[in-house]
């Protein structure tokens, strides 16, 4: 089902053209697919449809967005895959960060089920044509195991499995600070963050229950590395509930990450994608019933820069 989005026009983007304003409102759409929605009649001002793209706004008006995407078909791409296991039934795939994980809002190639596609032609049909096989998804800045269902019958004891919290995930990530305690739990209901429609909240729009646990694995410096284990699968679960303790994990600028690193006296950039990877995987195999556990390693690049930190925090 499409969204429907509401905004008001402030004082500060009166005389803005209607396309422009929304991008800026919008910023996983691009300005084409927002000409597209308001030429299907799919944009109001006021108690109107929007007629012309470059229509002017005033401050004050109320705008009406369904935000529909066009249909999208996910197509086999050759792409380079780690593949940690896999049967007649399902897969497990360490998924590298930068990844789209299914097809989507503008996105048409280089995700993982494109990748899977080209690798064994068939996934379930249960997650619809934009999302074949896939039974829950990672962050594209986030690395690590995911688990993919080859038919359809797999893939509906998965999500069973996931909707009953008999899947257990853990991820390690490295956040700004020292953590006082060394383990914990944030049981704060997460949903849309009603400013910024792209990032979630703590008890933002329409919030759901949601429970991290986490446990730290050692100091360095001005950095924890932590291992967090999230009972629940809300949007942005674990970085929203770091963020909100005054951990935000290193390199995640949406939820309050510098864009820097502080050392001393000196600025370095911060890592180019999120310091969050899902390194362990553990469920019931959904046909045969065999316990199944799995675990990757942290990536190349996230155990260089925790080598780094720990050189420049000594």
């Amino acid at each position: 089902m499409p969204d429907t989005l509401q905004f008001v026009v402030p004082a500060k983007s009166t005389g803005d053209r209607l396309d422009l304003f929304l991008v800026r409102q919008m910023p996983d759409w691009s300005r084409s697919q927002i000409s597209r929605l308001i030429r299907e009649g799919l944009v109001s001002v006021g108690t109107g449809r929007a007629k012309k793209a470059g229509d002017v706004i005033e401050s004050g008006q109320k705008i009406s967005v369904i935000a529909k995407h066009e249909e999208s078909h996910a197509t086999p791409e050759d792409l380079p895959l780690d593949i940690i296991y896999e049967d007649s039934d399902i897969l497990v795939v360490n998924k590298a960060a930068g990844m789209v994980v299914h097809v989507g809002a503008g996105v048409n190639s280089g995700t993982l089920v494109n990748a899977l596609l080209s690798h064994i032609k068939l996934l379930s049909s249960a997650g619809g044509e934009e999302r074949p096989g896939i039974v829950h998804r990672l962050d594209k800045m986030t690395s690590g195991l995911v688990v993919v269902a080859k038919n359809d019958a797999a893939h509906r004891r998965l999500s069973d499995m996931f909707k009953s919290r008999d899947v257990h995930k853990t991820y390690v990530a490295l956040v700004h600070g020292r953590m006082a305690v060394d383990s914990g739990e944030v049981n704060r209901p997460v949903g849309r963050d009603p400013r910024r429609r792209t990032r979630m909240k703590a008890g933002g729009i329409a919030a759901r229950d949601a429970l991290t646990k986490y446990r730290v694995l050692r100091r360095i410096g001005h950095f924890t590395l932590v291992e967090a284990m999230p009972q629940t699968g809300r949007t942005h679960q674990i970085r929203v509930h770091l963020a909100s303790l005054g951990h935000p994990v290193v390199g995640d600028n949406t939820y309050g990450a510098p864009a820097k690193l502080r050392f001393g006296a000196t600025e370095e950039p911060t890592l180019p994608r999120t310091f969050l990877h899902a390194s362990k995987l553990s469920f019931a195999h959904p046909i045969s019933g065999t316990p199944l556990n799995f675990e990757a390693p942290l990536p190349k690049e996230l155990a260089a820069f925790v080598a780094h930190v720990e050189s420049r925090e000594g």
